[in-house]
C-alpha cells in the first residue's frame, strides 16, 4: 500500500510575522544583565518549532504539549529566560503564527 505523507506548508508571509513578533518580544527582554542574541534564539525557536509542528498541533492537547516542551527547552533551558510572561507570549505567537 503505498502512503503519501504531507507536511503542512505555512505560507513564507506567516513564519516572517512568526518571527518578526518573536524577535520584538525578545528585543524587549534584553538589557544589560540578559545578553542575548536576539535572532540565535528566535531562530532556535522557529526551528525547533517547524520540526515538532504537525497540521492541526493547535488543536491537539499533545501538539500544544510538544510545542510548550520544545519551547522550553529553548527559552529557558537553553538561555535560561525564566520569565513565565515572556514564555507565555512567545508560545502565542507561536500559536498564532505557525
Amino acid at each position: 500500500m503505498w502512503i503519501e505523507i504531507y507536511k503542512e506548508v505555512v505560507p513564507e508571509d506567516e513564519i516572517d510575522l512568526g518571527k518578526a513578533a518573536l524577535t520584538e518580544l525578545f528585543h524587549g527582554v534584553k538589557n544589560n544583565r540578559t545578553p542575548i542574541i536576539v535572532e540565535r534564539i528566535v531562530a532556535d525557536i522557529d526551528d525547533i518549532v517547524k520540526i515538532v509542528r504537525f497540521d492541526g498541533w493547535q488543536s491537539t492537547t499533545a501538539g500544544k504539549q510538544e510545542v510548550k516542551k520544545a519551547l522550553r527547552s529553548v527559552v529557558w533551558v537553553k538561555y535560561r529566560i525564566k520569565d513565565k510572561e515572556v514564555f507565555d507570549k512567545a508560545y502565542g505567537y507561536i500559536e498564532q503564527y505557525y
